[in-house]
């Protein structure tokens, strides 16, 4: 059985493609997602994306991952971010590995985005590489749960 890795995107990701091109790429969420679930074929794992605009949505799949078999969770929390104690929490309660994920630089945007509520639990931060960086968050993930596999 293939290790299972969530992607979670937060709100306002479902207008990828057409929000601020300039700011998060001209990809769409829709690519993204397919482009991950090719990856994680090639790497030998498994992905189930969604993304909500609410946050009890977000808080209830989290929850929900403690029984699922989740392993591993890339998350762009998108405006929850700097916001969410709720998402925070729910992260905590179930203890499984994350990637945080940003599109755009935060440290190069308004000064509010540079407070993540997530960074301190995360086991990595990637931000600003566009849609590529949610490759490099599933790489990392799929290198830390097949390596542990082998050990």
């Amino acid at each position: 059985m293939k290790p299972r890795i969530a992607v979670l995107h937060g709100p306002n990701l479902n207008l990828l493609g057409t929000r601020e091109p300039a700011v998060y790429g001209s990809t769409t969420l829709a690519r993204i997602d397919q482009d991950l679930r090719d990856l994680a074929e090639q790497l030998g794992v498994q992905v189930d994306c969604m993304q909500s605009n609410h946050e009890g949505a977000l808080v209830d799949r989290v929850q929900a991952m403690a029984q699922d078999g989740t392993r591993f969770v890339l998350l762009n929390p998108a405006a929850y971010t700097h916001t969410s104690v709720a998402l925070r929490d729910a992260l905590a309660a179930v203890a499984l590995p994350f990637v945080e994920v940003h599109l755009s630089n935060v440290y190069r945007r308004e000064a509010f985005r540079r407070t993540s509520y997530f960074s301190d639990l995360a086991e990595a931060v990637i931000s600003g590489c566009g849609a590529l960086g949610y490759s490099l968050a599933l790489r990392f993930a799929a290198d830390r749960l097949l390596t542990k596999a082998q050990n």
